[in-house]
């Protein structure tokens, strides 16, 4: 209050007060927003006796209330005005819309029009509207509208533009453009609501084309369409487009203003040049949170969690106070590199300065957990949140699942909704691999009956993820059909992808072809992993005439890169048809350098044809390749098996650091439980024992004994193996084991350490420090013996 106004009001104090003098006061206070004087106003009203006087004063001290954000006093007041001036509505409605209280003027809205004293102006219908589209109330909405156009208020362009916006937010783009479109005249307001609009709603090519034709018509961009269409750029990776913005802003005057330079960096780190993002950054004088957050963030996505983290000490440097968003921006940063040890130093942190019920924090807390295979501090974690939100159970069920813990997974969420959680779309997004990977079609039948229950059918991609379910099941029936209820334009290129993958694992390679060509004709164009897919069912079902076509199709007409994966699929492709000679033909004119994964493909297809030839060039590739998985080894050995070449099994197989050798055993491929030390192991009766030693010989012979063997046994010393106590070894061999049956012939020297089991009525005992127990088997084993030289 003026000294003026204070006079006035001292005066209006000790003389007979006058109505127009405190209705002159209180449109005073309602300017500067002084609650304080409105109060004592409202006192000296009351005591004087001007309401029982005048209407006005109950009138503009509700009004005054508004104006000074006192919702409660203005109500009280304005429910006892016996008239209502439009003004003292439009107020009233103005009030609770700038306290974010939408509900409020849809009822207020109402009461007015229950009222019928007045109706609505181009003053009323903005605030109604845009309540309308903060709370998602599309059919109000439209209500309003019609009631716009009849009260002749529709050409108002602060009512289009509201309109625009209501839609928007409703998610209604096309009655939106439709709004767009009858506008006679546009203002910059209007191109950046389409444009953020299209954004908001992912829209993000339409977002782009608006801002084209808004260059176009010659209306000049302000700060807000900048800050709208940057990051349009970062989500399409239009680098190009960006950089000519940034030119725009330099030239407008833009280039200092905080939020767009903020808004530079995350473009530029989102298309992925982190240069130009730290150059924006170097240029910055003055650097607010979101500034260092999006310099994290940015590193983040362009996987350099470690400069990421780097970046905090720098902040705090620069005096820059951490929020609960950087925090766990840096505790994804730990999780993307599995570093539990900054982890806990940010959550303890986080706990010190009272973050740690942030739901973005702890939900962040929970992944980092997860991945770096600790889920149950995250179980702690969640255990010990005052929040029950849907975003901490989709982090902690994501967790489960990365961890191995599928059922687990399941249970929980049985857990979730027995606690009147509701989940949401990334909540099932989270959770269904689970059933996925657990192959259980009882479970997916049920997780099924819930989702098409909540609704969750509608989105095409919980219906892909049900298709790969029931794939992974083997009910390729209700995958297909599951299949065939998503709209023909809503099929994209991973629902086509996981029906032929479906097909494809199952062995049903002619119709995965047939779903290939059906997916081109109806427009959609493969992607690498289609091809992968449609190659991988063509080599399971042997289709190699088709499989060439596709991958010629592949290389001439398509526009995508090859990747290892199609070229392994191709090879094993022609392997397994015994065409090695194409095989290797194709390895060796292949524009890419060849990984273990095709040589593997080439020797699995050696094994199963018997050919040494290829076998040794893929094996000894491997071998240089991987020299430590032992898989490689014994796939050869299988190769020299199978031609009776047991001369060169002998050779130096690992490093000189950690010799590792090994023992086969091709028999039933039945599994066993055996106690070997007291613990349970499961072993093979495929593939049997690595053997820490220096050389190693393989023997075969077959015996009718109940062999049984365990998997990864690294001896460091001579181990001496015992016998069973009625059939002892004569004293003159004592290393040799003596097998009581007589189809075992086999010789040795001194220098010569055999080491083998012998089973009797289920049980194998051992004079050494080795003891293994297990069941009877009356399966006649083919056995490779190994021997050690001493």
């Amino acid at each position: 209050m003026n000294g003026t106004s204070k006079a006035v009001f001292s005066k209006s104090m000790l003389l007979k007060p006058e109505a127009s003098h405190c209705e002159s006061l209180l449109r005073h206070f309602a300017f500067t927003k002084s609650l304080a004087n409105t109060e004592q106003l409202h006192a000296f009203a009351i005591t004087s006796g001007l309401f029982s006087s005048c209407n006005n004063i109950l009138s503009n001290l509700a009004v005054t209330y508004a104006r000074c954000g006192s919702a409660q006093y203005a109500r009280r007041l304005f429910d006892k005005m016996p008239k209502r001036s439009l003004f003292a509505w439009n107020t009233m409605l103005k009030m609770y819309s700038q306290k974010g209280v939408p509900n409020e003027v849809v009822e207020m809205f109402i009461d007015m029009m229950r009222w019928g004293d007045h109706r609505p102006d181009n003053f009323t219908y903005p605030f109604v509207i845009k309540a309308c589209g903060e709370l998602s109330m599309i059919q109000m909405g439209i209500l309003v509208h019609g009631l716009t156009a009849k009260s002749g208020f529709l050409l108002n362009m602060l009512v289009q533009n509201c309109l625009l916006a209501m839609y928007m937010n409703c998610r209604e783009q096309l009655r939106a453009r439709q709004v767009f479109d009858d506008m006679e005249k546009r203002s910059v307001v209007s191109w950046n609501t389409m444009i953020n609009g299209y954004f908001r709603n992912g829209c993000f090519e339409q977002a782009l084309r608006f801002f084209e034709l808004m260059m176009e018509s010659g209306e000049k961009p302000d700060c807000a369409t900048i800050v709208s269409v940057l990051p349009v750029c970062g989500h399409l990776e239009n680098l190009g487009l960006g950089r000519q913005i940034h030119a725009m802003v330099e030239a407008l005057g833009f280039g200092d203003i905080m939020e767009i330079r903020n808004c530079l960096i995350d473009m530029y780190a989102k298309c992925g040049s982190m240069d130009e993002a730290k150059f924006v950054f170097d240029k910055m004088d003055v650097r607010d949170v979101v500034t260092w957050t999006s310099m994290i963030n940015g590193f983040i996505w362009n996987t350099d969690a470690q400069k990421a983290l780097a970046l905090c000490p720098l902040m705090q440097f620069d005096r820059v106070r951490l929020n609960s968003v950087t925090v766990s921006s840096l505790i994804v940063a730990c999780a993307s590199i599995s570093d539990v040890k900054i982890g806990k130093c940010l959550h303890g942190w986080a706990i010190r300065q009272n973050y740690e019920d942030d739901v973005n924090i702890e939900t962040a807390l929970i992944n980092m957990y997860a991945k770096c295979s600790r889920a149950d501090f995250g179980f702690q974690v969640f255990m010990k949140t005052s929040q029950n939100g849907t975003a901490l159970w989709s982090a902690i069920l994501s967790g489960y699942i990365h961890n191995g813990m599928t059922r687990e997974a399941i249970e929980l969420f049985k857990e979730m909704l027995l606690k009147e959680v509701d989940p949401n779309i990334v909540t099932m997004k989270s959770l269904l691999p689970a059933y996925a990977i657990l192959a259980d079609l009882q479970q997916a039948q049920n997780v099924h009956g819930y989702i098409t229950q909540s609704g969750f059918l509608s989105r095409t991609e919980i219906v892909t993820v049900m298709v790969d379910i029931y794939s992974k099941c083997g009910n390729l029936e209700s995958a297909h059909k599951i299949f065939n209820s998503i709209p023909v334009m809503e099929k994209d290129i991973v629902s086509w992808s996981v029906i032929i993958a479906g097909y494809g694992m199952h062995g049903h390679g002619q119709a995965a072809v047939t779903l290939f060509n059906e997916m081109v004709l109806s427009g959609v164009k493969p992607n690498d992993v289609t091809f992968t897919s449609v190659l991988n069912a063509c080599s399971h079902a042997g289709l190699v005439d088709e499989g060439l076509i596709l991958f010629r199709f592949m290389l001439d007409k398509s526009q995508i890169c090859m990747r290892m994966d199609h070229y392994t699929c191709m090879v094993d492709l022609l392997g397994r048809a015994g065409r090695l000679d194409e095989a290797y033909e194709l390895i060796r004119t292949m524009p890419i350098e060849p990984t273990h994964a095709v040589w593997g493909a080439l020797l699995g297809a050696c094994v199963i044809h018997e050919n040494v030839k290829y076998g040794e060039v893929a094996a000894q590739r491997l071998f240089e390749l991987e020299p430590h998985n032992t898989g490689n080894y014994i796939l050869m050995a299988k190769i020299y098996a199978a031609v009776g070449r047991l001369d060169v099994l002998e050779q130096r197989i690992c490093s000189q650091d950690e010799a590792l050798r090994i023992l086969m055993l091709f028999g039933t491929g039945e599994w066993w439980m055996c106690k070997v030390g007291g613990l349970e192991v499961i072993i093979s009766l495929a593939f049997l024992t690595l053997i820490t030693c220096i050389f190693w010989r393989v023997e075969y012979f077959t015996c009718n004994c109940k062999l049984k063997f365990v998997t990864a046994m690294h001896l460091k010393s001579v181990v001496h193996l015992g016998f069973n106590s009625k059939n002892k070894a004569p004293q003159d061999q004592p290393h040799i084991p003596y097998f009581l049956n007589p189809c075992l012939q086999f010789s040795a020297t001194s220098h010569v350490l055999p080491l083998a089991f012998f089973f009797q009525s289920g049980l194998c005992s051992s004079e050494g420090p080795l003891i293994v127990e297990g069941q009877r088997d009356s399966m006649v084993e083919r056995v490779a013996f190994l021997s050690w030289f001493k």
